[in-house]
């Protein structure tokens, strides 16, 4: 009996124990696309709800919409999210081993799936903490097209006639590749953007309020302009091709080999290009009072022209080839290296002709041709290495980034002049030699940890340190004797050290629908400059050799409130700074003419600005609209100057000098607004609006150079399906009229058309497009001081028509969503 009793109790208690027992953790996996393009959604959120209600643990998709959580065994409810995107859920799920759910897709809230499609193959716009994402889709003005032509259609940013970037109508602009500074976009100038093929381009990142993460160089912010990287596994590519008149002759592929441990990726292009100009400066000069500084007397001094007149006309030929080669190879299934090559080599020749004509009394007393031909030969190199390890689905995460930059750019002008009136004159030559190289080296690494559910800490390290040497050669002809001899007045070796390092750590966090994301970073700056020289003049009020430092500490913060699941509103406030480039510190003076020279000023320091900005983005099934508010205070702003040496040309004309300044403050304020609309499958439309304001303050050499400027920018975009499978755009730009200190800027209207057909089963498309339809892409500007005034026209190229045809294979014609970040660029907390 004892022995039966000691048995029933021992099997009750394991009866008991087996109805409650521990529960053990499963793995349960699974995949996120988007629905009617099967792209993968990264960050996708993956929530598992127990029968109470509760959420019991969860998850995010990595770059290929996967996700792999740790689940206690249990019936849950599985909720599957991303933002502006309808949720779904997988209702009672008995999960008791390790299970692979099925594949989920995720369409965009109150949008079929026809309107899907349509909207893919747009520029579309994408909200996060920190910056927007504008997908640049199947723009077909940019066939044919360069990087720069691309920027000028997305919003926020606008392109001038030289080429001049600004964002929000500020040209304080920091430019990115792939998260990180690039021999790509060219060092300080953006010249180099117009060298490569707008087809290049995956999606631009306009940040406005950038995060810790990102330099605090740029104090209107930063354009990071993500390169395309193909992520279907086997072998695909295209080609492209393009012709255009004036000539523009084009050629570029892209090729991509991925396997399960290995991704092989080039993109190789070459381009021959004759762009015509125009200019015309109408110069008037006025009696200006000169005051002895012995006696005080004052003396008037006439010009000996009253009136200077300038036709210009340019002929650009440029011609180049540029290839990226890099391989990512994955060293397990959360980590990998890339190591990365890119090339560029582009040749000039420039002819400017210049026909001058001086008045005295409206009576014309002399006249001149100038002839400029410049030659040059731009190479740059870089080679890149990337390592990132994802210790976890959740976003735990470490990146390491080695690059290494050399640019070296050589130009050699020959000036020959000769004056027709009053007598024939053959005049001296000159011929100018600037030689300009830069080394860049780069280091960075970042470190991401996710804490809880929502919450995330980050911190890293950046170091960039550049040299750049100028070599500036001015070689005069003794008379027309053939023989030239170097002016060591003006001949000079510029050398400018400009050194960065920078830690930073931001944490953000959401609590139910408000997220946050708060960072301080810490930069140090040194700028070295020195000068070597035959003769330095004695007059210049500069230290030509300098060594400054320069410490600050630069908070950020991001706010966002969302209203309901497609409506949200944002709050930034970020401390920029704007370093001065080693052509506006340069003391020695360099010429574009004999009348006007430009000389940098060493004394410049640091411009800092403190910018504030509220965003709005709503989302209806048809119609999305996003909204900002902003306002930017500037200490020490940059502004160029012109101001007359008291010197004058050997034919007595006033030499004009322009300098760069630091002016006391310059406050912006200003209101952007943006509209997608899909009334119909059929039809697509795109418009933007930036109106802003700004005020600057300052004094140089007891002359108020304060202004006040009110102006605008607006942009809208047609797209109309039409049957055979022919797509018509339309793209209408408009800037409305701006004023500095000295200088007004009339408005500029210019019209973009294009139309495309597909082809051999939709793996081609041929497409022909008209840049400026109706040559109306001028700068007219109007300058006035006390003693002259300049009226001017400028006009960089007229209008271009263009014929591009490109083949796909293995490859589906893109209809690009937002893709996984990747090494590609510097991420984002969504909350």
């Amino acid at each position: 009996m004892k022995y039966t009793l000691s048995l029933l109790l021992l099997f009750a208690t394991t009866i008991i124990f087996a109805q409650h027992p521990e529960k053990k953790q499963i793995t349960v996996k699974g995949t996120i696309l988007e629905d009617g393009t099967n792209y993968p959604l990264e960050y996708s959120t993956v929530s598992f709800i127990n029968a109470q209600g509760k959420t019991i643990t969860g998850g995010i998709t990595d770059t290929e919409g996967n996700y792999s959580i740790e689940v206690p065994t249990g019936v849950y409810t599985v909720k599957y999210e991303f933002i502006s995107y309808k949720a779904k859920q997988l209702a009672n799920q008995n999960l008791t081993k390790n299970t692979t759910l099925p594949t989920v897709k995720l369409a965009l809230d109150a949008a079929n799936l026809d309107e899907v499609v349509v909207r893919a193959e747009t520029t579309e716009v994408q909200i996060r903490l920190d910056k927007k994402i504008y997908n640049i889709g199947k723009d077909l003005t940019a066939g044919g097209a360069t990087v720069s032509d691309a920027l000028n259609n997305v919003p926020s940013v606008t392109v001038d006639v030289d080429g001049t970037i600004a964002l929000r109508g500020n040209e304080n602009v920091k430019i990115l590749i792939n998260g990180k500074p690039s021999a790509i976009a060219g060092f300080g100038s953006t010249d180099a953007l117009r060298q490569l093929p707008a087809e290049a381009i995956e999606r631009v990142e306009v940040i406005t309020s950038p995060s810790a993460r990102y330099d605090a160089e740029g104090t209107a912010g930063i354009l990071n302009i993500i390169l395309k990287k193909e992520k279907t596994l086997g072998l695909n590519g295209s080609i492209s091709t393009s012709i255009g008149v004036p000539l523009n002759s084009s050629a570029s592929g892209n090729i991509n080999l991925r396997t399960d441990k290995f991704n092989i990726f080039n993109t190789t292009g070459v381009y021959y290009r004759n762009g015509p100009g125009k200019a015309y400066f109408d110069n008037r000069y006025f009696p200006r009072t000169v005051i002895d500084t012995t006696t005080g007397g004052t003396t008037t001094v006439l010009p000996q022209f009253d009136q200077v007149i300038e036709n210009r006309k340019y002929g650009r030929m440029g011609k180049g080839f540029n290839t990226n080669l890099g391989i990512e190879y994955f060293l397990s299934d959360k980590s990998s290296v890339t190591a990365s090559g890119f090339y560029r080599k582009g040749d000039g020749d420039d002819q400017t002709t210049n026909n001058t004509t001086n008045y005295n009394n409206g009576i014309v007393a002399e006249q001149s041709v100038r002839k400029e031909n410049q030659i040059e030969d731009d190479t740059n190199y870089q080679f890149s290495l990337n390592y990132v390890n994802n210790f976890s689905d959740k976003g735990h995460k470490l990146t390491a980034d080695f690059q290494y930059d050399r640019g070296e750019d050589s130009e050699r002008s020959l000036i020959t002049e000769e004056q027709n009136l009053p007598n024939f004159e053959i005049l001296p030559a000159e011929d100018i030699l600037k030689k300009v190289s830069q080394t860049e080296y780069l280091a960075q690494a970042d470190y991401v940890l996710p804490i809880g559910e929502n919450a995330q800490f980050e911190a890293g390290y950046r170091g960039n340190f550049q040299e750049t040497k100028t070599d500036y050669a001015l070689f005069e002809e003794t008379g027309t004797t053939g023989i030239f001899v170097r002016n060591d007045d003006l001949s000079n070796v510029f050398t400018y050290d400009q050194n960065v390092n920078a830690i930073y750590s931001q944490y953000g966090n959401k609590f139910g629908k408000f997220s946050f994301l708060l960072g301080l970073r810490l930069e140090n700056t040194q700028l070295k400059g020195k000068v070597d020289a035959e003769n330095i003049p004695q007059n210049i009020p500069f230290d030509l050799n300098f060594d400054k430092d320069y410490t600050g500490l630069f908070p950020t913060v991001n706010l966002t409130y969302e209203l309901k699941e497609n409506e949200n509103i944002t709050l930034g406030y970020n401390r920029r700074i704007n370093r001065p480039r080693h052509w506006y510190i340069n003391p020695f003076p360099s010429r574009s003419s004999e009348a006007n020279v430009y000389q940098g000023n060493p004394d410049l320091d640091p411009a800092y600005a403190s910018a504030f900005d509220l965003g709005y983005l709503k989302r209806w099934k048809k119609l999305t609209l996003t909204t900002s508010l902003y306002y930017q205070h500037e200490t020490d702003a940059f502004e160029r100057v012109q101001e007359e040496t008291g010197e004058v040309t050997s034919n007595g004309i006033p030499i004009i000098r322009t300098l760069p300044i630091n002016l006391s403050t310059n406050d912006r304020y200003g209101f952007e607004l943006g509209l997608l609309y899909n009334p119909y499958k059929w039809l697509t439309l795109n418009g933007s609006f930036n109106y802003f304001q700004f005020k600057t303050e300052g004094f140089y050499n007891e002359k108020d150079y304060g202004a006040e400027n009110t102006s605008y920018f607006g942009r809208f975009s047609s797209k109309v399906k039409l049957p055979a499978k022919i797509d018509w755009q339309t793209n209408a730009f408009y800037r409305g009229p701006s004023n500095s200190a000295q200088t007004e800027t009339d408005g500029i209207l210019s019209v973009d058309m294009a139309m495309s057909k597909d082809i051999i089963n939709d793996n081609a498309t041929l497409a022909l497009n008209v840049s400026d339809l109706f040559n109306t892409r001028k700068r007219n500007s109007f300058t006035s001081t006390e003693t002259f005034t300049s009226e001017s026209e400028f006009q960089w190229r007229q209008r271009q028509v263009t014929l591009t045809f490109t083949y796909r294979f293995n490859q589906k014609k893109q209809r690009q969503r937002p893709k996984g970040m990747g090494g590609d660029d510097e991420g984002g907390f969504e909350g």
